[in-house]
């Protein structure tokens, strides 16, 4: 599909108002140009005094960014919503379901359905969660499935973040923001609301506590400390829910369970939403050079005395080798095909994959197996020679290191500019929250757009921003 092609979610391919815009639409052309740019103007001054920031690695020091906001919503409608719910709660069930399955007897690989080697050989891979079992079973207790769209009924996922899916205090600033800016035009659209997240969120935690925790049990979030890129995120949702901000040196194994600091001593905790990677864990498991984790943690883990959100070793299940293999893990796990599709992608650790890649890199986009954040990957399109050049060095050298897909046309979506309305492309990561009670998904979910003309790169440490995202009542 060519840029000249490309589905925009307002317009459509036809340049025809699609239905759910309508509302919007009618709004927008009410509203003064001058005054909107305004709006946007006070929409990055509430940004910047709420202290939405992030990140940005790869300097000497890390810089700290406010992050881009634009205030035109996407919209999406109620009947788009159901089918995407459909795809997202077969998919995530169907990851947990393997990740028990790898944990314990292996049946997928016993059948041939995913190679040995793509787990006994992957960095992201625990032995020490072999015969493991989480509270209720549950090993990914909040899941981020990013999505794309290339059509009216086409959505394609392009990740699963099952460690530590990050996003969603921009989800509900964003909401927040343009209900205190324009509250009119949510008194004239039927907009879901995503305000209960941090309610959901901690009602799914609590319901998945061990079972030594009494009918009241303590829940705490585990952030690395302020210099991690999504530290705002670990500090807002703490207080949204009413639960405990720590850090590794906050915390220490006492009788067994693990315990935090208190003005009165120490008091256990039973639900530890942690944000500190799989290595950094417990040093005396993993990483014995880690000062952010507790020494012991995994032992308390393993025992049934607290439960880890996410749990331990869900990384197999973002490896994007492992994504490869979607398809067949759904369809091994639910007995379904895939409601949603994966994008088409070749393993470079197969040379007949190798080869096509090599012969076709300026058309593609490469991708770290274990990366994220927009970091270490090429799109092929956008490159100029000496940085495929580059590239091609480190896919020889490294070929099981990377995956390749198609340079899919991405969705656009409208942005506020000087000159009015203009498309950029977009993704949407939507958040579902999986416990004993049930799965559920938040009604709308992170939109990131590229702000930059014609770029395809939406994270926000490439240059992109977010904006709210609308699912509209049926």
């Amino acid at each position: 599909m060519t840029e000249d092609q490309t589905f925009d979610e307002m317009w459509g391919h036809d340049c025809r108002l699609r239905t759910p815009y309508e509302g919007f639409k009618s709004w927008f052309d009410e509203e003064d140009p001058r005054h909107l740019r305004a709006k946007q103007r006070e929409a990055e001054e509430l940004f910047r005094l709420t202290g939405i920031t992030f990140n940005v690695y790869g300097r000497e020091e890390a810089e700290e960014r406010l992050i881009p906001f634009d205030i035109i919503p996407r919209v999406i409608s109620g009947n788009e919503w159901q089918k995407l719910c459909r795809g997202i709660t077969q998919r995530v069930l169907a990851i947990n379901a393997f990740l028990h399955d790898i944990y314990h007897r292996q049946e997928i690989l016993r059948a041939s359905r995913i190679p040995h080697e793509m787990i006994s050989r992957n960095e992201a891979f625990l032995p020490q969660m072999m015969g493991v079992d989480p509270p209720g079973r549950i090993y990914t207790h909040i899941v981020g499935v990013d999505l794309v769209r290339t059509g009216p009924g086409e959505f394609f996922v392009l990740e699963d973040n099952a460690r530590t899916p990050s996003g969603v205090s921009y989800m509900l600033e964003n909401r927040e923001t343009m209900l205190q800016m324009f509250p009119e035009l949510f008194s004239r659209n039927r907009v879901q609301p995503v305000q209960n997240y941090p309610d959901d969120l901690r009602r799914s935690l609590i319901a998945s506590a061990p079972a030594v925790a009494d009918d009241q049990p303590t829940l705490a979030v585990m952030t690395p400390g302020i210099f991690n890129s999504a530290y705002f995120e670990h500090a807002f949702l703490a207080d949204k829910m009413g639960a405990e901000l720590v850090e590794g040196h906050d915390l220490r194994v006492v009788d067994g369970r693990v315990a935090m600091r208190t003005t009165r001593g120490y008091r256990p905790v039973d639900v530890l939403y942690r944000r500190v990677d799989d290595d950094f864990l417990d040093p005396l498991n993993f990483n014995p050079e880690s000062q952010l984790g507790v020494p012991g943690i995994m032992d308390v883990y393993r025992a049934g005395g607290i439960t880890l959100a996410n749990a331990p070793g869900t990384g197999i299940a973002d490896d994007k080798a492992i994504y490869s293999y979607m398809p067949e893990i759904v369809e091994f796990y639910t007995g379904e095909r895939p409601i949603l599709n994966n994008v088409p992608t070749w393993r470079c650790s197969e040379p007949e994959a190798l080869a096509h890649v090599l012969d076709h890199l300026s058309e593609l986009v490469v991708k770290e197996v274990h990366g994220s954040g927009g970091y270490g990957m090429l799109i092929g399109p956008a490159s100029s020679k000496k940085e495929l050049a580059s590239f091609r060095d480190k896919l020889k050298a490294r070929p099981a290191n990377y995956i390749a897909q198609p340079t899919l046309s991405l969705s656009t979506v409208p942005i506020l500019t000087q000159k009015g309305l203009s498309p950029r492309h977009v993704d949407l990561r939507p958040f579902a929250l999986v416990s004993p009670l049930g799965l559920k998904i938040v009604p709308g979910g992170l939109t990131r757009v590229a702000l930059k003309k014609g770029s395809l790169v939406v994270n926000s440490s490439q240059g992109g921003g977010t904006k709210d995202t609308w699912v509209l009542e049926d």
